[in-house]
């Protein structure tokens, strides 16, 4: 414990404003104050309630929309019941302009509420078991797993009723609003194929197997921009969860920084003292000598549903309801959860892919022929099916742009321009450096940023590409291009996808070709090829270079341009050749 304590002593010596925040009240009195706020209007509620402690409960002044507040709902693992979606519906169309978000998180966002109406929402949605606690700022947030634990064919643990139990843990008696320096993320699968983006938070218990028994290897320090990390811990049970979960939670509450807010997620503590300092700590705090580390059994990415459906282990099936960006309507959820009475069991998911899927569907077809499946398809493009997007600069003070629409305009234009059957190809948007959009992770992955053009500032962004979702350091994926304006994004993104369409396999989707075909050159040539590409089509020269054409290089930049310019070289005289050629019998 030793380095913990000189690492707490040497990053804790000046506290941030936030922090100072936090000495000035207990966050239950804020959320105490909420009738009072409602009565009295927005102008007197006191600034600090405003940018901190009504956050802890979930609730959001946006800047964005002035006077208007976000609540943020607490879903865990994204599932809830007709009668859930019914009431959360209703409040949107009825207090929030019928608008809802759909989050990564496999929660949901209301949105343009009054002061005034948030206590009667709070109070509903009581009702119905969904509260908004703890979904913000500096407190342990809502819990992700996989949206068909129990009844997937792939489940090996059921977790659900842990993640219930886990959540227990910090939401009684608000013992930990507020405890900790920095936001804490927790995932939990029981299953083998990775459908909740498992491996990229603060706290992730991954299913393993250790001498025949089934239980969960504990990864720690997963962020945006990095992969958790094995703690070398294997929990055999329920109760050995829950143990660790409460001793890592504590350690970072009790020895994390509290300088600079940019620095002092989980990752930034387990970065200065060690891994093995932390698994020491754990052990010591639970007061339980862990075994180490099973064998992992998440190994692969999320499954495509077949022909928009995944059929379950009581021989129905999950519908996929495509909601690009996650952009819905309080209105849709209330038909959502009609459907789901008329036709399934009442259970709906949200996904981390921010879409829906309808639980118990033992007939599909009569399922899809209802006139909702017209606005919100079952079956899009491949453009559409995995496409994520954060909340972006309309809703978010830290987003540079647009994003939601910026990215639904791009997979519209790929889809007329470069169309795909039979394949997946997940596009990430993030409107800033924040990353809400966990763009690093996609197969394609942009981050916004401004930039020149033109001699004008512009919403532009950075480009990435291999993106995954298994548990290793190639998980992020590699920034390929920085800068580019959104206005000529398309033309690099449409160079890519047609190498896609022309060079892949039969159903190969685009995991599988970047690592066959895209990772084995260099990042400089990847780049070059799709502003080079860029040029040509600008300039209307008629000649391609794809990967096709250069040989494998193993990365070696010289040789790459050396192919290069043999490559180009040989095109353009044959194109001069063939011109003088016309030209002489003319």
């Amino acid at each position: 414990m030793q380095k913990l304590k000189e690492a707490f002593e040497a990053r804790n010596k000046k506290l941030n404003k936030i922090e100072k925040i936090k000495q000035l009240k207990n966050p239950k009195e804020a959320f105490e104050a909420l009738e009072k706020y409602a009565k009295d209007g927005y102008d007197s509620i006191p600034q600090e309630d405003k940018s901190f402690f009504l956050k802890c409960f979930g609730i959001y002044d946006r800047a964005k929309t002035p006077k208007k507040f976000m609540l943020k709902l607490r879903i865990p693992s994204g599932y809830l019941n007709a009668n859930q979606a019914r009431v959360i519906g209703e409040c949107a169309k009825e207090f929030g302009e019928d608008y809802l978000d759909l989050t990564t998180r496999m929660q949901c966002e209301l949105r343009y509420l009054d002061i005034e109406n948030i206590p009667t929402i709070l109070k509903k949605l009581e009702k119905v078991g969904i509260n908004s606690y703890q979904t913000g700022v500096d407190n342990i947030r809502g819990i992700m797993g996989d949206p068909f634990d129990e009844v997937a064919f792939d489940n090996i643990l059921p977790s659900h009723n842990l993640i219930l139990k886990i959540q227990e843990l910090f939401l009684a008696n608000y013992k930990w609003i507020a405890k900790i320096p920095r936001k804490f993320n927790t995932s939990i699968t029981g299953n083998i194929v990775n459908r909740c983006n498992v491996f990229v938070h603060d706290c992730c218990f991954i299913l393993a197997n250790k001498d025949g028994v089934y239980g969960y290897n504990l990864y720690l320090g997963g962020k945006v921009g990095k992969i958790a990390k094995n703690a070398n811990i294997f929990l055999k049970d329920e109760n050995e969860v829950l143990k660790a979960f409460e001793a890592i939670a504590s350690i970072f509450r009790d020895y994390g920084f509290r300088d600079n807010r940019n620095r002092n997620r989980l990752w930034h503590l387990i970065d200065a003292v060690g891994m093995q300092e932390i698994t020491k700590a754990i052990k010591e705090y639970a007061k339980v000598d862990f075994q180490n580390a099973g064998d992992n059994l998440v190994k692969l990415d999320f499954s495509e549903p077949q022909n928009g459906k995944i059929s379950l282990k009581d021989g129905t099936f999950g519908v996929h309801i495509v909601v690009p960006n996650g952009v819905f309507g309080g209105s849709d959820l209330i038909e959502v959860a009609n459907l789901s009475q008329t036709y399934g069991n009442s259970q709906i998911r949200f996904t981390m892919e921010q879409s829906i899927f309808i639980l118990g569907i033992k007939d599909t077809k009569q399922l899809l022929n209802n006139h909702f499946f017209t606005k919100y398809k079952n079956i899009n493009s491949p453009y559409h099916n995995n496409l994520i997007a954060c909340a972006g600069g309309k809703h978010c003070p830290f987003g540079v742009m647009e994003n939601k629409y910026n990215a639904i305009e791009l997979a519209n234009y790929l889809e007329k321009e470069v169309p795909l059957e039979n394949t997946k190809i997940r596009f990430y948007w993030s409107a800033c450096v924040k990353g809400c959009g966990i763009h690093g992770l996609g197969d394609v992955g942009f981050e916004g940023c401004k930039v020149k053009y033109e001699g004008q500032n512009v919403e532009g962004v950075h480009i990435s590409l291999g993106g995954k979702l298994v548990a290793n350091e190639a998980n992020e994926g590699k920034v390929i291009l920085r800068n580019i304006p959104l206005i000529i994004v398309k033309d690099y993104i449409r160079f890519i996808v047609s190498e896609f369409a022309t060079l892949r396999k039969p159903k190969e989707n685009f995991e599988s070709f970047y690592e066959r075909v895209i990772s084995s050159y260099s990042n400089a040539l990847i780049g070059f090829l799709m502003k080079f590409n860029r040029y040509l089509k600008v300039n209307k020269i008629n000649i391609k270079l794809g990967f096709n054409d250069i040989n494998n290089c193993h990365k070696n930049e010289e040789t790459e341009l050396l192919e290069v310019g043999k490559k180009v070289y040989y095109q353009l005289s044959t194109i001069h050749i063939h011109n003088l050629s016309i030209l002489n019998n003319e």
